[in-house]
């Protein structure tokens, strides 16, 4: 389980970046990358990092389903996740 302070910081770069998207697309349609470089780094949208829903956890991202696979197995098992049942032949 991450830190609260990660998945905290995580969400405030998505609406960093939700925020600046238009200006942004705006400036390297104009190529003016003096203006680029004046908006905020976390504007930057390579900065965002998948993370799980629920835990936070940055590896074994499934993005079809927005978590982990270590949820995301615990939670098929389990019944939870519509049309998704476990495989055998």
């Amino acid at each position: 389980m991450a830190k609260e302070s990660v998945k905290a910081r995580e969400r405030k770069r998505a609406k960093v970046v939700a925020k600046y998207a238009e200006k942004r697309a705006a400036l390297k349609e104009a190529g003016d990358y003096i203006g680029l470089s004046k908006l905020p780094k976390n504007a930057s949208p390579v900065r965002l990092h998948n993370r799980c829903l629920l835990t936070g956890r940055p590896r074994g991202y499934m993005r079809q389903f927005g978590i982990s696979r270590v949820l995301f197995r615990k939670m098929a098992l389990e019944g939870k996740i519509a049309g998704v049942t476990k495989s055998s032949w």
